[in-house]
């Protein structure tokens, strides 16, 4: 339903939560069974054993859901997306055979020696981004974070491994941002409209890349997708052409790789920041013992993880944590609340970045056969931002932390905006 015909309170009640969901959590922790969220529209998994059973019987609780709207876009800004491409099935919402086709070439693409390859480069972008930021800082006093180096070593680290040319990279990040909030943001029909634009711009600009790609392939991760995705068997309209469902499907999983790629670690480096900053303690015995910077990017990702959960839709009646579900239900799979079980985690709210890792590991990038192939690469870019403010500007604090709001989204959680000074 579009904006204007959705319940303005459910609306309402979806920003509260999204803001900060982890009261709701705990209370659903603590109660026996599921709970139903109706501003999710959804059944909450909020155990950590649940969760992982979830995540582990994709047989029973399908993924083509994962990434359902919150909000419908209006008629106009449909029409809008009518004139890009048609969306298909990704990595993230198929399973089975049609899953594992769309994540080998991630896999090879994002594997730990094409990261260490690339991890160099991550660590000359940070150095170079944090020094650029330490003299905003001395120029202005103050400096947003978020939108002067979060926003953009990510970014620029993602259209690298893509292979876009850097001039086309904040073009593709805007897009990006849009896409996320035409689907899951409550926006008025006029800024639904301008939002569709963006992301018909970025798909146009993928499906560029893709038959750039097919004519002349490059030792980049587009390059692999259409070799994965659209091997040339001649279906094409030429030899080294791609039919429309072919750049349809490439389109969608290049769209969706984008954003997972720099949206999500754009998050973990903003909200890993700001809990070591709010929590100076932790924040002065990093800086006095960078070896620890591995142990804080995995208490930050566990504490407050960027991607909150994904839904599954259950695919024949079945019962979890005692509660019979029939078929076709909904469940949101809340990694943030799991990371908060006491059931798995000691003293789950305190953050430490001195806690003992725990075993298994926690799920702020997922678990299972959809557990994040890009984790790896994430974890390269925040271990190198940190190494880089620790050195640079120890002295670095929040401007105000009494009240820093978050992106009301359960899909890229973080801060909208960090004022730092020193």
């Amino acid at each position: 339903m579009s904006d204007r015909e959705a319940p303005p309170r459910r609306h309402a009640e979806l920003d509260e939560f999204q803001r900060d969901p982890y009261p709701l959590y705990a209370r659903a922790r603590r109660t026996p069974g599921l709970t139903y969220v109706p501003a999710l529209e959804a059944w909450l998994v909020s155990r950590d054993a649940d969760v992982r059973q979830v995540l582990l019987r994709p047989r029973d609780f399908s993924s083509a859901q994962a990434l359902r709207p919150d909000v419908r876009p209006s008629p106009a800004a449909l029409a809008v997306l009518g004139g890009g491409f048609a969306p298909r099935p990704t990595v993230v919402s198929t399973d089975g055979p049609a899953h594992r086709r769309h994540r080998a070439p991630l896999n090879d693409g994002l594997s730990a020696a094409r990261v260490a390859a690339l991890t160099p480069y991550v660590t000359r972008q940070a150095e170079n981004l944090a020094e650029a930021f330490a003299a905003t800082l001395a120029a202005h006093g103050h400096a947003d974070l978020m939108s002067h180096y979060a926003r953009v070593l990510p970014g620029t680290v993602t259209g690298r491994l893509l292979g876009l040319d850097p001039a086309d990279v904040p073009a593709a990040v805007h897009g990006s941002y849009s896409a996320e909030r035409l689907l899951f943001r409550p926006l008025t029909e006029g800024e639904q409209i301008a939002a569709a634009h963006d992301v018909l711009a970025l798909q146009h600009l993928l499906d560029r890349y893709a038959r750039d790609r097919r004519a002349r392939p490059r030792e980049d991760l587009v390059t692999a997708l259409v070799t994965a995705l659209a091997p040339a068997s001649g279906l094409g309209p030429g030899p080294r052409g791609l039919n429309d469902d072919q750049r349809c499907e490439l389109v969608s999983n290049l769209q969706n790789l984008l954003i997972a790629g720099h949206l999500t670690t754009t998050a973990l480096i903003g909200t890993t920041v700001l809990h070591l900053l709010r929590h100076r303690d932790q924040w002065e015995l990093l800086c006095s013992r960078p070896e620890l910077i591995p142990a804080a990017v995995e208490e930050a990702a566990r504490y407050d993880p960027p991607v909150q959960g994904f839904r599954r839709t259950t695919t024949r009646p079945v019962t979890l944590a005692g509660t019979e579900l029939p078929a076709g239900a909904t469940l949101f799979v809340a990694y943030g609340s799991a990371n908060r079980d006491p059931a798995r985690h000691r003293d789950p709210d305190a953050f430490d970045i001195t806690r003992p890792p725990p075993r298994p590991r926690h799920l702020a990038f997922g678990h299972g056969p959809h557990g994040c192939p890009g984790a790896r690469l994430a974890r390269v870019q925040v271990h190198a931002a940190l190494a880089a403010f620790t050195r640079l500007l120890p002295g670095l604090r929040p401007v105000d932390d009494r009240h820093v709001p978050m992106r009301p989204t359960l899909i890229h959680r973080s801060p909208e905006e960090l004022l730092l000074t020193r």
